[in-house]
């Protein structure tokens, strides 16, 4: 279940790494008029009891927590943003950039849609707690773009999301 401090925020959930793996997309900057919204990978991960549930009921229960951990790509080397390695020309990871984090909770953030959205840096060392944002800052994209109960199950591979 998620931690809170006493002045509601979240505190940052420890071993995430160990949660179910859901997907990492990523929308580089030049592959997006240099403007991306989101310009790094996102490593999503699923706290494993919340994702039993949703496994056997097709909902996502309150007090589950999606883990987005964020990192960006190396510099380019090309003009679409990719690069060369030994295993060829594509895309690769940087330096980590942070979390995002979202927690299920539809009597504590009706507000916005059931959801909480919180930030941990947009560097690293990720921030220890995350204040909750506001509609305008990550719900209403959600809202309006995401496929099912607010979470953007349309960019992950697996099957069962």
């Amino acid at each position: 279940m998620p931690e809170y401090t006493a002045a509601g925020d979240l505190v940052l959930p420890k071993n995430f790494e160990t949660w179910v793996y859901v997907g990492s997309p990523l929308t580089p900057n030049t592959l997006n008029g240099g403007k991306a919204n989101f310009p790094e990978y996102h490593y999503v991960y699923i706290e494993p009891v919340a994702y039993a549930i949703y496994q056997r009921t097709k909902v996502f229960p309150d007090g589950t927590i999606m883990f987005k951990e964020l990192q960006l790509t190396l510099p380019k080397q090309f003009p679409d943003g990719s690069r060369t390695a030994p295993s060829g020309r594509g895309f690769f990871p940087g330096n980590l950039n942070g979390a995002d984090v979202l927690v299920k909770g539809t009597k504590r953030f009706a507000a916005t849609g059931g959801w909480g959205y919180f930030n941990f840096n947009n560097s690293d060392p990720k921030a220890s707690t995350g204040k909750v944002h506001a509609n305008e800052q990550c719900a209403a994209c959600h809202t309006a773009n995401a496929k099912k109960d607010m979470i953007w199950t349309q960019c992950y591979p697996r099957p069962d999301i």
